[in-house]
């Protein structure tokens, strides 16, 4: 990808006054010291990127900055002016507005009624809401983010992307001098990304002085003019972002080098474990053929939309199969739900774990043992002992940081979630793994991790399909690599010819790709 072409709005010891500064902030949580005299600060028309691996203080962080927690230790200072920011209210009365992964958006509200909710425009006499004003200010604060959503649309019926607009349309509403956008380019597709690249540098040209928390090094290296690195509730540094290579913002986010982000051993694939024959659902994906052997990693690339997660949901029985046929070690299998995909071997990580993959009232041990009952409640009596003994030992081998296996799952960072999701899979003893963005919006240090628990499965001889939107992750996890463009598979790769170039091509035109074959081999 181009790096940004735009000019950097001068910032740090280049401008007189920051218009943030936070110092020594320490916040307490029982048993736990979540930031620890950290130090930030924030110029106008700068984006100040926060990076760190899950549960290092981000969060609690930008809590604090938006009034949600109020701080133990140390002083806020807004325009060189201490400050108290005892709500989310005040703080938005300082011009201070949040995006975040998953918009806090009311879905059955329209466009205008979530940009100007807590603070309509209202009829100075009758005190009458002011509908059409409303409309006209919600559709030029759209356009002059290049959209043309209507200000009437139900919230609930667009996008993520769409949704992201509108929060960003409602922080201009209130003239918003700094904004936080949380991991924004998580769910997106490439092209969204783009667009909102485009944005921030819009807003970073109008002076708005923007924190952009990801875990993406793209995003990181694209858009951002410093960076700062927590590591356990402390800031290890910060650093304009000429000055700090992609070698060294890993070490300085982990605390140690990792050399293998795609730990793939090489493994000689063993006998098949599965086997779809001509696929089809209907609106979704059709004609779809494949098998996965034991011991092999088979990705499965194709932009969003194209039809990798119903593929993946129609085998796991999510939402089965029109046609077609599946076969398990060689026997043909009727799989009509996600109890007779788990009775085959198949087990399912899916790509939204917050809502699908998680219960999140229950503890770590509870969510680690659900799908084995038959096993810890053989008689339909709960066997405590059991269950927690192979909580314990999960906890153990994937390296789950917790305190203990009683604790709420919601209480774990994103990456130890997921490894909580691995996790179940592994206690129900499954040979065909399907991995839905297994590393989606975790930090590096866990996305190495579970990229080496992947290997290891592999090498214990389970046959493993990972879909990514993730290029690297694609290339460097995959033995064979599967491209799905608008519900069909459209190339498939070996590990050793594949390159980013042959599967984008795979994945945007099919008919481009088949003659680029043809040219090449004759």
């Amino acid at each position: 990808m181009d790096r940004d072409p735009c000019p950097r709005v001068l910032y740090g010891a280049d401008v007189e006054n920051g218009i943030l500064e936070l110092r020594g902030i320490s916040k307490f949580f029982p048993g736990v010291r979540a930031l620890n005299r950290v130090d930030f600060d924030l110029y106008p028309g700068e984006v100040h990127c926060l990076v760190g691996e899950n549960g290092a203080g981000k969060s609690t962080l930008i809590k604090i900055i938006t009034g949600v927690y109020q701080p133990d230790e140390g002083e806020i200072l807004y325009q060189g002016q201490k400050v108290v920011f005892a709500n989310p209210m005040v703080a938005s009365r300082y011009q201070i507005a949040a995006v975040y992964q998953q918009p806090a958006s009311f879905p059955h509200l329209t466009v205008t009624e979530n940009i100007f909710l807590g603070h309509p425009l209202i009829h100075p006499k009758s005190k009458r809401l002011l509908w059409p004003a409303m409309w006209e200010r919600a559709r030029e604060l759209l356009r002059s983010l290049g959209s043309d959503l209507s200000p009437t649309a139900v919230v609930g019926t667009l996008s993520v992307a769409q949704q992201q607009m509108v929060e960003i349309a409602k922080a201009l509403s209130i003239h918003a001098r700094i904004l936080i956008m949380d991991e924004p380019t998580a769910a997106l597709t490439r092209r969204e990304t783009e667009d909102l690249y485009a944005i921030v540098r819009k807003l970073r040209a109008q002076g708005t002085a923007i924190i952009f928390i990801s875990h993406r090094f793209e995003d990181i290296y694209e858009i951002a003019d410093r960076v700062t690195v927590l590591r356990d509730g402390k800031s290890v540094g910060t650093w304009k972002i000429v000055e700090i290579g992609e070698q060294d913002l890993i070490r300085a986010m982990v605390g140690r080098e990792i050399t293998q982000l795609f730990p793939k051993a090489q493994v000689t694939p063993g006998k098949e474990l599965l086997r779809v024959e001509k696929l089809s659902r209907i609106g979704f994906f059709r004609d779809i053929s494949f098998s996965l052997r034991a011991g092999e990693i088979v990705g499965l690339s194709g932009l969003v939309g194209s039809g990798r997660t119903e593929v993946a949901q129609a085998i796991f029985g999510i939402a089965p199969a029109d046609e077609g046929k599946i076969f398990v070690e060689g026997k043909e299998v009727t799989i009509k739900s996600p109890l007779d995909a788990i009775r085959n071997g198949i087990g399912y990580l899916p790509e939204d774990r917050l809502h699908q993959g998680l219960f999140f009232p229950m503890s770590i041990s509870d969510n680690i043992t659900i799908a084995i009952l038959d096993d810890i409640a053989p008689s339909g009596w709960l066997q405590p002992e059991r269950e927690h003994e192979v909580a314990s030992r999960m906890l153990e081998l994937l390296k789950i940081k917790a305190p203990t296996i009683f604790h709420p799952v919601s209480s774990l960072s994103g990456g130890n979630q997921q490894k909580v999701v691995v996790a179940k899979l592994l206690a129900a003893r499954l040979r065909i793994l399907i991995m839905d963005e297994p590393t989606q919006g975790v930090d590096v240090g866990a996305k190495a991790a579970i990229h080496q628990i992947m290997s290891d499965l592999a090498k214990e001889g389970l046959g493993i399909l990972m879909i990514s939107s993730e290029m690297p992750e694609i290339l460097g996890m995959s033995d064979r690599i599967l491209v799905m463009h608008e519900g069909r598979i459209s190339g498939e790769f070996s590990r050793g010819e594949a390159t980013q170039e042959k599967l984008l091509e795979a994945a945007v035109n099919v008919e481009r790709s088949r003659k680029r074959e043809v040219n090449i081999s004759g």
